[in-house]
């Protein structure tokens, strides 16, 4: 067989308002509460890999690896994996943002994927690891640096680390009614309301703008 060869320079540029890779992994489905229909912007494993570099997970290196070894149906099942991880996440945020428990078949299914990048790491003595520069124990991915789902893996670790901490407080869905996408709020005062003020924030003061003034004669 041969390995997955589309190269994922040619992924789309993803727009990473969320603040946080499991932020951004959900909001890769865009249009999910429009009636214009979704727009999937992983369409592909290649996207899957632009997704991971550009965000930081992965290493140039480690997307050139994966490209080479990682096989066709690999790489297919590896996306669909990411897209049921992504819909699970977006279960049980969107609930926590609209104060609903997520349904019991997603908590499970994040379960699920948690548990499985735990197992996929390997516990190693490495040198450097600490800031001081003296050796420490570190998780590495080590002989599953290979594997199609590797992306799939830091993704769940990411997603399981915000779900676990006190910054799930801060998850926000984007006050435009059109958008909706997640983000972290980071701000002083913890009182954004847009994924991103450019796009979505001067939309809707554009919006609020004509509705006072009214229809033009």
């Amino acid at each position: 067989m041969n390995s997955y060869s589309e190269s994922p320079v040619a992924a789309p540029l993803f727009d990473l308002s969320g603040g946080h890779p499991a932020l951004d992994l959900v909001n890769t489905l865009d249009h999910r509460f429009g009636d214009e229909g979704r727009v999937e912007s992983l369409a592909g494993y290649d996207a899957l890999l632009g997704f991971a570099q550009q965000t930081g997970l992965l290493d140039p290196g480690q997307v050139r690896l994966l490209t080479k070894s990682v096989q066709p149906q690999a790489a297919a099942r590896a996306l669909r994996s990411v897209r049921e991880l992504r819909e699970a996440l977006a279960a049980a945020f969107y609930g926590k943002v609209d104060s609903r428990p997520p349904p019991a078949a997603d908590i499970r299914t994040l379960e699920r994927h948690f548990l499985a990048s735990e197992q996929h790491r390997e516990l190693r003595w490495q040198e450097g690891a600490t800031r001081n520069g003296q050796p420490a124990m570190a998780w590495q991915w080590g002989r599953f640096a290979k594997e199609a789902e590797l992306p799939v893996w830091i993704l769940a670790e990411r997603a399981g680390q915000l779900m676990l901490s006190d910054a799930m407080e801060r998850v926000r869905a984007c006050g435009a009614d059109t958008c909706r996408w997640l983000f972290l709020d980071t701000s002083k005062n913890h009182t954004r309301r847009w994924c991103n003020m450019k796009v979505c924030g001067n939309r809707m003061k554009a919006r609020r703008f004509q509705a006072r003034r009214g229809p033009e004669r």
